[in-house]
């Protein structure tokens, strides 16, 4: 694996990690919090190399939705998982929940 591939896994494992639960991001969000901003479609990519469970279910498609086919055992599983930590979800779309500044705070550290 290449330098850039090794360092854009690493960067988005620990974005991913640090998603608070009750909260989600969008794999656009995860991108450019990793430094990456137009690698969003390596995302998921590059949760699957990651040698530890990684929460996978919060991270969602930029609209709120599952990137899951609906009905399917995958969509199913990350609805569950996410419902169980307080998400709530209006049709197929997760309800809008307000992050405040704790989740920046964890990724960026107490901004001055």
């Amino acid at each position: 694996m290449s330098k850039f591939h090794d360092e854009f896994d690493q960067k988005v494992w620990s974005v991913v990690s640090s998603i608070p639960g009750g909260q989600v991001m969008g794999y656009g969000e995860v991108a450019r919090a990793a430094g990456f901003p137009r690698y969003s479609r390596m995302v998921s990519s590059a949760m699957s190399r990651s040698p530890e469970p990684l929460p996978w279910y919060r991270v969602v498609k930029s609209d709120r939705t599952l990137a899951f086919e609906q009905g399917s055992e995958s969509y199913r599983e990350q609805a569950q998982l996410l419902k169980q930590e307080g998400v709530r979800f209006e049709g197929k779309k997760i309800v809008a929940q307000p992050r405040g500044d704790n989740l920046d705070k964890i990724l960026w550290g107490p901004q001055d």
